[in-house]
């Protein structure tokens, strides 16, 4: 029997990992191999959205990699950000658009290039491969990108994310504007989420030598109504750092509108906050004008003030 080769996507899967996760899917099952889609984490608003919006199901979820169990990751490439277990699975590919970070004692395919979604990735490798994109697929291709470049206003987004774009439009056949925004405000409804949920719902965590940190990060089009929350989101953080005995969590809510943040950030560890963005932090909390992008604007910063 053909062996069974799983395709994730990073713990607290945003839309590109779940989306790239499906097309991934798709694109090896087409080149002959065996695939599933699965996720390590529960489905967002936005991206439920966009699953809604196409009638599909969501991938399985699973917990852990099995011993030797054949893995495709996309979306990421750090161990602490991947499915538990993963040191004891077989990597075949990485299909990723972060720094890497990524080591293995055996060859693998890994393809990672500097832009702004996983998902850009793999719409090249569907025209290297010459296999044609259904409508479909180009619809969860284009949502990732629409996702991960807040609708090409991230500073994230290069040249190649909206040449994608626009041809997945074409044969998406959508206006990518007006559904970018429709998707985009629907992942904006925080309001049922309890405040572990929300600090837990975009988290990615991070090392540097001893060092271990989180970023969490949430869109919203109003930071004010996040922040009346800020008392108990702070209890449900200090939870995380005692629980996962981490120096720093930042909390980051993000304005899709208007492109600021502002952050929370607690832990032993806040001067390489207030160090990275030249701020002092008031309540535990910083306003940072321009800011919208945790790979590119918050990580590179702090981890260097590390």
């Amino acid at each position: 029997m053909e062996k069974e080769i799983v395709i994730f996507g990073h713990k607290n899967p945003d839309t590109d990992s779940i989306c790239s996760s499906i097309v991934m899917a798709d694109l090896e099952n087409k080149l002959g191999n065996h695939c599933i889609p699965t996720r390590i984490g529960k489905i967002n608003k936005e991206t439920q959205f966009v699953l809604d919006y196409l009638k599909l199901e969501a991938p399985k979820m699973i917990d852990k990699a099995e011993d030797r169990q054949e893995v495709i990751l996309v979306d990421h490439n750090e161990a602490t950000q991947s499915i538990d277990n993963i040191e004891n699975a077989k990597i075949v590919k990485v299909i990723d658009h972060h720094t890497m970070n990524f080591k293995a004692p055996y060859q693998l395919y890994y393809r990672t290039e500097p832009v702004g979604c996983t998902a850009t990735v793999l719409y090249k490798l569907y025209k290297e491969n010459n296999i044609e994109m259904t409508r479909e697929i180009a619809i969860l291709c284009l949502s990732a990108i629409i996702s991960d470049t807040l609708l090409f206003k991230s500073p994230t987004c290069t040249e190649d994310d909206v040449k994608v774009a626009n041809a997945l439009q074409k044969i998406a056949n959508i206006d990518m504007q007006e559904y970018g925004l429709e998707m985009l405000k629907a992942g904006t409804d925080l309001g049922d989420f309890s405040e572990e949920e929300l600090v837990n719902l975009d988290a990615k965590a991070f090392e540097k030598g001893d060092t271990k940190f989180v970023i969490a990060q949430v869109n919203t089009v109003s930071i004010e109504d996040v922040l009346k929350r800020q008392k108990d989101l702070e209890s449900a953080i200090n939870s995380e750092i005692e629980k996962r005995g981490i120096q720093l969590f930042v909390f980051a809510i993000t304005d899709i509108l208007n492109s600021n943040s502002e952050i929370i950030a607690l832990g032993n560890r806040t001067d390489a906050v207030e160090k990275a963005f030249d701020v002092k932090l008031e309540n535990n909390r910083a306003f940072l004008p321009g800011v919208v992008s945790r790979k590119k604007q918050l990580l590179p910063d702090i981890d260097k003030n590390m």
